[in-house]
């Protein structure tokens, strides 16, 4: 065995130790979550990159993406399950969304047709919207024939959610942040610039909206009927971004701290760390 060899020998195990270092320090930048019927919560983390599954209260990796760019999983943002239990990811890395096998392996949807995915949601249909940041576009992916057309045009989409009669929710920063699609025709239902910066947004079974503030440090309910209020403010969170619903809470993702919250819709007082 010649120096060069031994020395890349060395260098590899020294990359490993790192990343086995960096995987059980746990969540190192968490921007979202997504949570399936069994109870199994999975969290994209941007540095690490890939995604963690929360099961039973115990962390482990899911799928651990390389730091080497343009590879899959290299920036993850965004998370979504079926209604079978599939697990979905959005990688501007690779411009693209991932469906993930029963042997937890990424397979591409769109051929790189996406530029940066902010946020996922399932049409009534079961097809996929996708908010496209780079092209100021909603998305809608064919997962059948694995492609990608325009649905919308809409400025800087930063989250997507579809309510209860199936209609299409789209989130801005700008004004009328909030606006709601049937047969692609927008209608206004938050006309002012409320949010600081909004990131993600969800929808409950009575139609109402939820949105996460990262400069607030808040997570804002919109009602089906109503004028926006701020639901929880302040401590612990410090940058909430990623936001999804679990039966009656919300599950909050702040990188900041490192950290999933669960907000009970019933009695939203106090976060509970889903995180040991």
């Amino acid at each position: 065995m010649n120096k060069f060899t031994i020395f890349l020998l060395l260098i590899g195990c020294l990359l490993g130790l790192q990343t086995s270092a960096r995987s059980e320090s746990g969540l190192q930048y968490p921007l979202a979550s997504a949570a399936s019927e069994d109870g199994t919560i999975y969290i994209a983390d941007r540095n690490l990159p890939g995604i963690w599954k929360l099961s039973a209260g115990k962390l482990s990796i899911y799928y651990q993406g390389s730091k080497q760019f343009r590879t899959p999983l290299n920036a993850v943002r965004c998370l979504a399950i079926d209604s079978k239990g599939g697990l979905y990811a959005g990688d501007s890395a690779t411009r693209e969304v991932y469906r993930f096998d029963a042997s937890a392996k990424p397979e591409p949807l769109t051929g790189g047709a996406i530029g940066i995915p902010m946020s996922l949601a399932f049409a009534s249909t079961g097809e996929l919207f996708v908010a496209d940041l780079e092209s100021q576009s909603i998305y809608l992916v064919n997962l059948g024939e694995r492609k990608a057309a325009v649905y919308v045009n809409t400025p800087a989409p930063r989250g997507v959610a579809v309510d209860g009669q199936g209609r299409l929710l789209t989130l801005c920063n700008l004004k009328q942040p909030i606006l709601r699609w049937s047969d692609k025709k927008s209608e206004v239902l938050v006309e002012d610039r409320i949010f600081e910066f909004a990131n993600q947004m969800v929808v409950d079974a009575e139609g109402n909206a939820y949105v996460s503030d990262g400069y607030a440090k808040a997570i804002w309910k919109i009602p089906n009927a109503g004028k926006p209020i701020k639901l929880f403010s302040g401590e612990p969170l410090k940058n909430p971004v990623g936001l999804s619903r679990q039966k009656d809470r919300l599950l909050i993702a702040d990188p900041h701290q490192k950290q999933i919250y669960a907000l009970v819709l019933a009695s939203p007082t106090k976060l509970e760390k889903l995180i040991p």
